[in-house]
This record gives structure tokens, sequence and C-alpha cells, in this order.
């Protein structure tokens, strides 16, 4: 499984990370508003 880190989970962040972890990859997002 390969890793990545989504820096900022905004409009763009979050679904990229969402399509990311379905698709099998390990995702860490990172954002410094939550």
């Amino acid at each position: 499984m390969e890793k990545v880190v989504v820096l900022g989970w905004g409009y763009i962040g979050l679904p990229t990370s969402i399509i990311l972890a379905d698709a099998d990859y390990d995702v860490t997002g990172v954002d410094i508003n939550l």
C-alpha cells in the first residue's frame, strides 16, 4: 500500500483524499485549521 500525504483539506484536498483512500492508498491529511 502506497502512502500519501495531502496538505490542506479544503475544496480540493478532502475529495482528493477520499478518492485516493478508495484507490487503496494510505492517506494522511494535514490542515492548519482543523
